[in-house]
C-alpha cells in the first residue's frame, strides 16, 4: 500500500531541457516509476536521441524563453492529447567570467533561460492544473540557490530566484491543489560542469568540501523527483530538497 504513493502510472510529466543531463536523467527516471515523459528541446535530432534512449513518450518542441511559444505548444497539448500532470523546469545553462568582467548579453541569457523559462513554462502549465485542483511542478534550482562561488555570481542569482519563484508559486497555487517544489542538486559530472569535472584540482577541492566525497550521480537525482511528483508529497510545499552530498550542510 504504502508504495503505491510512489506510482506515477499513467500520468504525463514534462521535462524542460531533457535531451541530456540531469533533465534526460530525471526523464527516464519518472518513466521507471510509471510516468509518461514529454521530453522537451529545440534540437530534433537530439529529441529524438533522447526519446529512443527512454523507450517511449511524447516530444514537446518550443524555446522556454518564448512565453507565447511556451503557452501555445502546451495548451496544443493539452487539448489534443492530454493533460500535463508533472512538469518539471529543468531547462539552464552556465556562463563563467570574473563579476567584474561578465559580459552583460551572458547575464541576459542566464536571467531568461534559468529564470524566466520557470514562469513561462511554469504558469502555462499550472492555468491547466488550477482548472483540474492538482498538480506537481518542480523547479531544479542548485546548491547555488544558497551558496556562492567566485566567476558564477550572475548564475548564483538565477538559482537564488528559482528558490524563491518556488515559494512564490506554492503561496499562489498551494489553495488550488498544486504542489510546487524544487530539487537543489550538488556538483554532478554533466556537460554543464564539464570544465570543472575535467579540473584535477577543482574534483580534489570538491572531494575534501564534500562530507560524501565526491561528485554526485545524476541517477541520484531521481529518488527525489518520484517523490516530489507524487501523491507521497501531498503536504509539502514551497520546499527545495538539497541533493548535495551534504554540501550545504557542513563548513
Amino acid at each position: 500500500m504504502t508504495l503505491k504513493l510512489f506510482d506515477l502510472s499513467g500520468r504525463r510529466a514534462l521535462v524542460t531541457g531533457s535531451t541530456r543531463g540531469i533533465g534526460l536523467a530525471l526523464a527516464r527516471g519518472l518513466a521507471g516509476a510509471g510516468a509518461l515523459p514529454i521530453l522537451n528541446g529545440r534540437d530534433p535530432d537530439k529529441m529524438a536521441e533522447a526519446n529512443r534512449q527512454i523507450g517511449a513518450g511524447d516530444v514537446l518542441m518550443f524555446d522556454v524563453t518564448d512565453h507565447e511559444a511556451a503557452r501555445a505548444a502546451i495548451d496544443r497539448y493539452e487539448a489534443e492529447i492530454g493533460a500535463i500532470e508533472i512538469l518539471v523546469n529543468n531547462a539552464g545553462i552556465q556562463y563563467r567570467a570574473p563579476l567584474e568582467d561578465f559580459p552583460a548579453e551572458a547575464f541576459e541569457r542566464l536571467l531568461q533561460t534559468n529564470v524566466a523559462s520557470v514562469f513561462h513554462v511554469g504558469q502555462a502549465v499550472a492555468r491547466h492544473m488550477i482548472r483540474r485542483g492538482r498538480g506537481k511542478i518542480i523547479n531544479i534550482g542548485s546548491v547555488q540557490s544558497a551558496l556562492a562561488r567566485p566567476s558564477i555570481a550572475p548564475y548564483t542569482a538565477t538559482k537564488g530566484a528559482v528558490a524563491n519563484l518556488t515559494k512564490g508559486m506554492a503561496a499562489d497555487w498551494a489553495r488550488h491543489g498544486l504542489q510546487c517544489n524544487g530539487i537543489a542538486p550538488g556538483y554532478f559530472a554533466t556537460e554543464l560542469n564539464a570544465t570543472l569535472s575535467a579540473d584535477p584540482d577543482f574534483t580534489a577541492w570538491l572531494e575534501k568540501r564534500t562530507p560524501a566525497g565526491r561528485w554526485g550521480r545524476v541517477e541520484e537525482l531521481v529518488g527525489a523527483a518520484i517523490f516530489l511528483a507524487s501523491d507521497a508529497s501531498s503536504f509539502v510545499n514551497g520546499q527545495m530538497i538539497y541533493v548535495d552530498g551534504g554540501i550545504t550542510a557542513s563548513v
